[in-house]
């Protein structure tokens, strides 16, 4: 090798190392590039179970799209859809609505990732509003509780003209859609709590007969978490909080909304899969509603139980343990809105 080729070569590994420092920088000071290599990958993700749900979607689902529940907000929209009109008939009134709250991380997703899943629950009676919210680190916590918060005031205020029942409200969520999903139903039932947000609830309590809680996290602490996981999570409380020290944070303290229950919490169906590394969220806190006195059905699989159950298990309807979760969840919001 030439000195001028040698020379060139030193250049070039010079600038290689400037560049990975550069990388690794950006993820240090920012927590942007680890948020767009997630939402690359949970977007894929959410595809995938939307196509594989189309063989399930029913005929007659009457749908509204684009639903605008906050004209000062872009993000302030809903889609709502509706059992077949001859169901509705024979049912001899309006349906209850399931609003369902999307996942992904508190950072991607949209109300789109849940359209086929809807469709298929309306299929089986129910009105079901689909939620969109604005994700971290675009907007930071409390916002996608205060969207929703706000949606519901929507569609509780629109219930006659779109066509479902005011009083027989059930709220769905999945992954960090069942964190929101809890923190509203919270500051709806208890007034400390909705003070300690800030936030006025626009239900009233006995608008809101249940919730269906699958796959949340509860507890908003990356430190309780090793490995992959606790990275994971470090990414996305640092961009839902705002904040890097965000377990230090008194305000963001609030989002452990399992340390913020009462026993006026709702009658909640929770679940999780065996393999899905938020599963200890699920047993804490149906462990810590029961210890209330609250009404909760849980719905856990056997530790060895194959094959493995991952998180957002109950999305794929091809599967036992998708039909079975599908099955149980449509039984105990039929009880709770009788």
């Amino acid at each position: 090798m030439s000195r001028g080729e040698r020379s060139a070569w030193r250049r070039f590994l010079i600038l290689l190392a400037l560049l990975l420092v550069l990388v690794v920088g950006l993820f240090v000071v920012s927590p942007w590039p680890s948020v767009l290599l997630i939402r690359m990958v949970f977007d894929r993700g959410a595809a995938q179970f939307s196509q594989d749900l189309e063989k399930h979607i029913p005929t007659g689902v009457v749908e509204y799209l684009g639903e605008v529940y906050d004209v000062a907000d872009s993000d302030g929209l809903l889609d709502l859809y509706l059992p077949p009109p001859a169901m509705r008939d024979s049912n001899n009134g309006s349906p209850p609505l399931v609003v369902w709250v999307h996942g992904g991380g508190a950072i991607s997703g949209s109300r789109a990732d849940i359209g086929n899943y809807a469709r298929v629950l309306a299929g089986y009676g129910f009105a079901v509003a689909s939620v969109d919210y604005t994700v971290a680190p675009e907007a930071q916590y409390p916002t996608p509780v205060r969207q929703v918060n706000d949606a519901l005031a929507y569609l509780a205020s629109n219930a006659s003209r779109l066509g479902f029942e005011p009083d027989r409200f059930v709220l769905a969520g999945d992954s960090a859609g069942a964190h929101i999903v809890a923190q509203v139903a919270n500051l709806t039932v208890s007034p400390d709590y909705a003070q300690l947000l800030g936030i006025a609830p626009t239900l009233k309590p006995g608008q809101l007969r249940a919730l269906v809680l699958f796959c949340g996290p509860y507890i908003m602490r990356s430190s309780e978490i090793g490995g992959l996981g606790g990275a994971f999570m470090y990414t996305v409380l640092w961009s839902y909080s705002g904040k890097r020290d965000f377990e230090s944070d008194p305000y963001f303290a609030t989002a452990n909304v399992i340390e913020h229950l009462t026993n006026d919490f709702p009658p909640a169906f929770i679940s999780a899969g065996n393999a899905d590394p938020l599963l200890p969220h699920s047993e804490q806190l149906a462990s810590k509603l029961e210890a209330l006195g609250t009404p909760v059905e849980p719905l856990f699989f056997a530790v060895d139980h194959q094959p493995p159950l991952p998180h957002e298990y109950q999305f794929n309807l091809d599967s036992e343990a998708g039909q079975l979760a599908l099955s149980e969840m449509l039984t105990f919001v039929r009880k709770h809105t009788r």
